[in-house]
């Protein structure tokens, strides 16, 4: 599964990683371990950190393409995008409307429901005067989220109506919408997409209440079980809906899709992720060597996908 792909056709690139969003360490090893891999591979690559360097300057260095592993809002919410399809340079992952949308948790639950992507009930909460109902409409529990944030940054569980209160003030402190989930009892799954292709799914395991962000970066406890346990039928039509949700947003190149089984066995879609992870702990990669295709190669395969980007 590894084909080799010539490092000459890529170019001089920049893996643009660090930024100033909330994400920006996790953002840092991401991009170090892809530097890394490129340049093992012969590829022309640097470092660019984008807190700390400006966008200007990829034109002056002769920059072909951006590995963009900026994490967050900045380098994932379209911003980058649509300042590097400003400059001509080609880049990797979602255009700036697949890469916007992507990044709106609250968007991201309007097109799905146009789409008829299943996914769990939700409501915005604009004050605590929501809170009484959000407990009517969605009862206990409910997740709480930062519609703007990533690597389960400010989420939280509620069971009850003192936690929703507490939840909602210090998702707001994030300074985007906040919104309330209904809680999904049932087992996690992540769909990695390569190249408009669905990876091997991954089903997680973490003694915390959810998937957060100790969950993901933090501790050892959590298990992710590739394969996944499903038949093989039951893992082909959730990653056929998988990629159905992701390309509903626009999403290109790569990404990936959590969803949930409820306990009526009924996928629940929850939301998806235009620049994952590329750390140790990360799922795209695990999903990668569960197909054959070890960490190298999947980082030119990623790189691959930017070729094809027509830039103005």
């Amino acid at each position: 599964m590894n084909m080799r792909i010539p490092s000459e056709r890529f170019g001089n690139v920049a893996v643009a990683m660090g930024g100033s969003a909330a994400e920006r360490e996790i953002s840092l090893l991401s991009g170090q371990a892809v530097l890394k891999a490129l340049q093992k591979q012969g590829v022309d690559a640097i470092q660019f950190d984008t807190k700390v360097s400006s966008l200007d300057e990829l034109k002056k260095m002769g920059i072909d393409r951006v590995f963009n592993m900026l994490h967050g809002r900045g380098g994932e919410d379209g911003q980058l995008q649509g300042a590097l399809d400003l400059l001509g340079i080609s880049y990797t992952g979602s255009g700036v409307l697949g890469s916007a949308l992507g990044m709106d948790k609250l968007r991201t639950k309007l097109c799905w429901l146009g789409a008829g992507i299943p996914t769990p009930e939700w409501m915005v909460l604009s004050s605590t005067l929501d809170v009484e109902r959000c407990a009517t409409e969605l009862g206990f529990p409910v997740m709480v989220k930062p519609a703007l944030e990533g690597s389960s940054l400010g989420m939280a569980k509620a069971d009850n109506k003192q936690q929703l209160e507490e939840a909602f003030k210090e998702a707001l402190k994030f300074g985007c919408d906040v919104m309330a989930e209904q809680w999904v009892e049932g087992a996690e799954f992540t769909v990695a997409i390569l190249a408009d292709k669905a990876l091997p799914m991954i089903r997680l395991e973490t003694p915390n209440a959810f998937y957060d962000y100790e969950a993901k970066y933090a501790t050892n406890t959590t298990q992710y079980h590739c394969p996944c346990g499903l038949s093989a039928e039951q893992e082909k039509a959730l990653q056929t809906l998988s990629l159905k949700a992701f390309k509903a947003l626009g999403g290109e190149g790569w990404g990936r899709v959590d969803l949930m089984l409820d306990q009526a066995g009924q996928p629940q879609l929850l939301e998806i992720n235009t620049v994952p992870g590329m750390t140790d702990h990360s799922l795209v990669p695990m999903a990668a060597k569960q197909a054959g295709i070890d960490f190298d190669a999947l980082v030119l395969r990623i790189l691959d996908t930017s070729v094809m980007r027509v830039s103005v």
